[in-house]
């Protein structure tokens, strides 16, 4: 592979990377509440608000029915009107972002739900409001399972933001389908997925760490 390439590899790295970084923070904003309300929001539960829980279920359901490549293309206008384009990475957060909420609510709801319910209750027992049983017993005790969701949230959006760049994204994608595809050059499409893979294992070790170290019930390394 040409030494002038590597620079260009470096490049697409780093606008993935930002890509990335971006829509996860901005899909956990979104989607960590939203995850919540919807764990706690059927009826008899904290927040119940069933008709509400009901339409965000199917929302949330609808979007994430729609395969990523058309939901990026399906939603041109709104990003062209969001960001002033449909091309370039900060084009390509929109379709990321709004790919990674429901995503990231459905992981969130299904975590807290996993929450023992006689913790709930004993929280209740002891007078503690909705908000402050959401706040210092569920999140805390569905951490552990919130981190593995979350690893697999940026896991996926790695892979989007690879699919991105067949529409105008820029990136690792945009790299291989430009010079490993329509340059026919092999050695880059094999340095493009070398390099997704390695992100994806340091994205999946990190977050396997995060997660056992925030989990209460893991046995602690005491010292002597």
């Amino acid at each position: 592979m040409s030494a002038n390439l590597i620079p260009i590899l470096w490049d697409a790295t780093l606008q993935t990377l930002y890509m990335v970084a971006v829509s996860t923070i901005l899909g956990t904003i979104g989607g960590l509440p939203l995850g919540v309300f919807l764990a706690t929001s059927q009826r008899g539960e904290l927040l119940s608000a069933p008709w509400v829980n009901k339409v965000l279920g199917l929302v949330v359901n609808a979007t994430r029915s729609v395969p990523f490549i058309i939901l990026v293309v399906a939603i041109i206008p709104f990003t062209r009107a969001l960001v002033g384009t449909s091309i370039g990475t900060n084009a390509a957060i929109v379709p990321l972002t709004l790919a990674a909420i429901p995503f990231i609510a459905r992981l969130v709801e299904n975590a807290i739900r996993e929450v023992d319910g006689g913790l709930i209750e004993a929280a209740r027992a002891m007078g503690a409001t909705p908000l402050q049983i959401i706040r210092k017993v569920l999140i805390p005790e569905a951490m552990p399972a919130i981190a593995l969701g979350l690893t697999l949230a940026v896991v996926s959006l790695i892979g989007y933001s690879a699919m991105v760049g067949a529409v105008g994204g820029e990136g690792l994608g945009d790299l291989g389908i430009r010079y490993g595809y329509q340059r026919f050059m092999p050695e880059v499409m094999l340095a493009v997925v070398v390099i997704l893979i390695v992100l994806v294992q340091l994205v999946q070790s990190l977050g396997e760490w995060f997660a056992a170290r925030v989990d209460r019930r893991a046995p602690r390394n005491r010292g002597h």
